[in-house]
């Protein structure tokens, strides 16, 4: 299976071992409650998922990396106590708390949560101090004597021994006591995550074109050349921040790309990337500066048309990229009206100052952020909106207003200015729409590239909301028509084009 559908199938086993009865008991017995292991190749994103399931379920998330551990860490350290024993005194040794079990306790008083993911990483890395250990809290989910709180989950994380020579193989005992999940990289789960996350342009297009290079991990003459997941995330925070500064990113792809062939070959790749975003202008395309009908579009046309498949797929891509930080304006506006919108009608319905209405939403977040109540996504919508009603409380001081009608007033006009606003960036993007569809369909009619440019919109959740909220037309029109029911389909399809010109 690939990360999206482990993350699946762990939020599914999370409900039923989480499920209680009318009296509040849990249904599911907890001596069958096995844990989860996950096994899978370094680098596809088992810990972010983690995250998001935490976040995505609102339970606590306590996780470990067990290699950063020792034996004492992991099941507390050892202490002499007396006890009685038929009248006898005795000294005994015993533990106290391990450092992971107090964690999840700290965690539990920290949030108020007291229900969770217990996550440890590399557990079959460790030691061969702790490798007993392991054993023993993935069958009796126990450290030392103490055991994980009831409502909380074990979910363990390996590599598998081709990854990793530290790797210590389970016994047939415990594999029997575990729920095994093997996980493998899959560049279409990864595609659907690196549009969500806004993967630089040129490595989502060069992907889609060179599938092998994806996930590599290779050993030959004690050599090891390999290529992750997280590499080629890493590469593109990279990126994105080079070109923002204006600094060469020339020599940085062997850093994160650790074969030479792939390093070498992204690299020119991107090199042309960056190339055919100046030759083409796609922002002057897309906004309107170059206008069809005049010298300059017929001259971006003819380019386009008599290009090489490769160069059309980056056109197709660059495009698929300016319009998604539109899609990404849009939503956060989207946002803040819809969030400046609860608060201010919370307000009017009340009696108080605004101010202290102000205030006392700041300290409800800062709550609810330390109890970690709020996702990411939910904590930065409440941020952006608490900065602006400060800023609207500066503009009812700018304006002396004092009595509660005219504060009202000028509230009411500062935010039908923020909708406004929202208005003019979906007026914006339909047209860039617009004219993405006729630029590609002036270029080359309804073929491959319309596909890639309907299809890239159809993988974007955000292009998707804001054509479900706000129209599109040209999509529509299109997608009924051209859209591949497998999109794999489409992506061989275009390999095949690949091969084919570069034979000839």
């Amino acid at each position: 299976m690939n990360i999206q559908e482990a993350k699946e199938e762990i939020t599914h086993t999370l409900r039923a071992y989480l499920h209680k009865d009318e009296m509040g008991n849990y249904t599911f017995p907890l001596v069958r409650q096995r844990p989860i292991l996950l096994i899978g190749p370094p680098g596809i994103g088992k810990t972010a998922v983690m995250e998001q399931i935490a976040r995505e379920c609102q339970v606590g998330l306590v996780s470990y990396t067990m290699t950063h551990h020792t034996r004492q860490s992991a099941i507390g350290l050892p202490k002499i106590v007396e006890r009685d024993y038929a009248g006898t005194a005795m000294t005994v040794t015993e533990y106290t708390m391990s450092e992971i079990i107090a964690s999840v306790y700290d965690c539990m008083e920290r949030t108020g949560k007291k229900e969770g993911i217990l996550f440890i990483d590399e557990i079959n890395c460790v030691s061969e101090t702790l490798a007993p250990t392991m054993l023993q809290l993935l069958q009796n989910k126990q450290f030392g004597n103490h055991r994980i709180p009831d409502g909380w989950i074990l979910v363990a994380a390996g590599n598998p021994a081709a990854y990793n020579k530290s790797v210590r193989e389970f016994d047939i005992a415990t594999l029997d006591r575990v729920r095994l999940l093997n996980v493998e990289a899959d560049l279409d789960a990864w595609l659907r995550y690196g549009i969500t996350h806004q993967i630089h342009g040129a490595i989502l297009s060069y992907l889609q074109i060179h599938k092998e290079h994806f996930y590599l991990a290779e050993s030959e003459g004690g050599h090891k050349s390999f290529v992750t997941a997280r590499g080629w995330e890493d590469l593109s925070c990279l990126l994105k921040s080079y070109e923002e500064e204006g600094i060469p990113c020339g020599g940085v792809m062997q850093q994160y790309l650790q074969k030479k062939e792939v390093a070498e070959e992204f690299a020119r790749y991107y090199e042309l990337y960056g190339k055919y975003g100046m030759d083409y202008d796609i922002p002057g395309l897309l906004s309107g500066r170059i206008e069809k009908g005049t010298a300059l579009y017929e001259e971006k046309r003819q380019m386009a048309g008599h290009a090489p498949f490769d160069e059309r797929m980056m056109v197709i891509q660059q495009m698929l990229t300016w319009l998604d930080d539109g899609f990404a304006g849009f939503h956060q506006a989207d946002q803040d009206c819809v969030q400046l919108h609860a608060w201010l009608a919370a307000f009017l319905k009340g009696t108080g100052a605004f101010s202290g209405f102000v205030k006392e939403q700041g300290e409800r977040l800062a709550v609810k952020e330390q109890m970690e109540l709020l996702t990411r996504e939910e904590a930065r919508v409440q941020k952006r909106a608490l900065g602006i009603l400060t800023d609207y409380g500066q503009e009812l001081k700018a304006q002396r207003v004092s009595t509660r009608e005219a504060q009202e007033a000028v509230l009411r006009a500062c935010f039908q200015e923020q909708v406004r606003q929202r208005r003019v960036k979906v007026e914006q993007l339909q047209e860039q729409l617009s004219r993405a569809f006729a630029f590609v369909s002036d270029c080359f009619g309804r073929e491959q590239e319309m596909i890639l440019l309907v299809t890239g919109l159809t993988r974007n959740d955000r292009a998707m909301d804001f054509i479900r909220l706000c129209g599109c037309p040209e999509y529509l029109d299109c997608a009924g028509v051209l859209l591949p029911e497998d999109t794999e389909d489409l992506q061989e399809q275009a390999r095949q084009l690949l091969k084919k010109e570069a034979k000839e």
